[in-house]
């Protein structure tokens, strides 16, 4: 058992904390939110997260794990201290990195002699190498402690089975007997370990997220191609997904890639890319395809509604970035809703976890408590995230209260044989 430190208690830093201690480690997370740290020091837990409020509470019952706001304490006490504080990008797109540094100063004159600080937050090349010097600019003693790159690879929703099930394990350090040590916190999973330099590590979190987001691009554009031609953007990706080289994962058209990772971190990769004067233009590409999905969907919604948003109402099912998840950052749903509110539409929404927050995000969007609610006396549903419940509901009392019973169903979740039947009109993205 080793004794860990957490520095952050968000999505990331919570997921790490809870999932070490279940692993057997003695780990405290320490965070400046106060408020957060009561919460989850009382077992609650402030994101939606499958799985995390049970593995905070069996690691709070054992006495494994422990909820702090003194974050120097808390790494003075600590074999391991896991960096896991927000990267956001900045006004350039690249990484602000101004959080890490802030850390650096706060626990480098209290580290423990062969403490290893492990960058887990996303982060640029070269990031290893600024920690390790950060933490020397402030007190921490050279050769006394080691710094490792273990990026994560979290999945919102599914962070917990992404942690305790990963596709891999990747570590980056320049000294083999730190990597060994960061590997060891693991061995209680089953899963392949890349151990390689600092840079590459760091690169393997960028270069995977660019290829998410590359691969969600294209399938969106394919699905905008797959209506000017008049085929099935579904019958095309199940095609596609046969092809054990591609696969069938990631191949769900929608309102575009969003959420706290992809735009971040394929706009930081961006940024390295043209400060070393490599060829970025693949990843900016992406960038505006992606814009421009966002735009598509706006339009169509205009042409659905007769060609004037201005004063048309409209209902939107799902304001999260995704389902599963609460998460409302840089959600495609909530900047295309704010998009039509900007039009002068009327927008009712519904989501079953992130609407309270989206009403204050977004000042005119009309946040309801039901999905019913959205729908009455709408000239257009449009479905932007990809919630189960949805399939499932009553769509004869949809019907009903629809001024006109029109459906535009960015993430194709919708049963279209169905909704015709009652007299709908469907719309699907790249739907026939």
């Amino acid at each position: 058992m080793s004794t860990v430190a957490v520095i952050g208690a968000g999505y990331v830093g919570a997921t790490t904390a809870a999932c070490l201690a279940w692993l057997g480690h003695d780990v405290t997370c320490a965070d400046i939110d106060a408020t957060r740290i009561d919460r989850l020091a009382a077992g609650q837990v402030p994101v939606l997260e499958e799985h995390l409020a049970d593995l905070v509470a069996a690691g709070l019952a054992a006495g494994r794990l422990r909820f702090v706001t003194d974050s120097a304490a808390a790494s003075g006490a600590a074999d391991f201290v896991f960096l896991c504080v927000p990267t956001p990008a900045g006004a350039t797109g690249a990484a602000d990195l101004s959080a890490v540094d802030a850390v650096c100063r706060r626990i480098a004159p209290h580290l423990r002699p062969g403490a290893v600080v492990v960058n887990k937050s996303t982060m640029p090349v070269g990031s290893v190498r600024r920690v390790a010097s950060a933490l020397a600019e402030a007190g921490a003693v050279p050769g006394r402690y080691g710094v490792a790159s273990n990026p994560e690879f979290l999945c919102e929703g599914r962070a917990v089975r992404n942690f305790l099930e990963p596709d891999r394990i990747v570590i980056g350090a320049d000294d083999p007997a730190v990597a060994e040590r960061v590997r060891r916190l693991y061995r209680e999973i089953d899963a392949p370990v890349v151990v390689t330099d600092p840079e590459s590590a760091e690169m393997i979190k960028y270069a995977a997220n660019a290829y998410l987001a590359t691969r969600v691009t294209f399938v969106n554009s394919i699905a905008a191609l797959c209506e000017q031609v008049g085929a099935d953007v579904a019958d095309v990706m199940v095609g596609m997904g046969h092809d054990r080289r591609i696969g069938s994962r990631f191949l769900a058209p929608g309102p575009g890639y969003g959420g706290s990772c992809l735009p971040k971190d394929v706009a930081a990769l961006t940024h390295v890319a043209e400060r070393v004067g490599a060829d970025a233009d693949m990843l900016r590409a992406v960038m505006r395809t992606n814009e421009r999905q966002r735009r598509r969907v706006v339009e169509t919604a205009k042409r659905l509604v007769g060609g004037r948003l201005d004063g048309a109402v409209v209902a939107v099912w799902g304001l999260t970035f995704k389902a599963g998840t609460d998460d409302l950052r840089d959600s495609p749903a909530l900047d295309i809703a704010e998009r039509l509110v900007d039009a002068g539409a009327i927008v009712r929404a519904y989501d079953p976890a992130g609407g309270a927050r989206a009403a204050v995000l977004v000042p005119g969007l009309d946040v309801v408590a039901s999905p019913y609610l959205a729908c009455k006396e709408a000239d257009l549903l449009l479905v932007l995230t990809e919630w189960d419940d949805f399939r499932h509901l009553d769509f004869g009392r949809v019907h009903q209260v629809m001024a006109v019973p029109a459906v535009l169903d960015t993430r194709n979740v919708l049963d279209p044989d169905l909704l015709r039947a009652l007299r709908f009109s469907y719309t699907g993205n790249g739907r026939r």
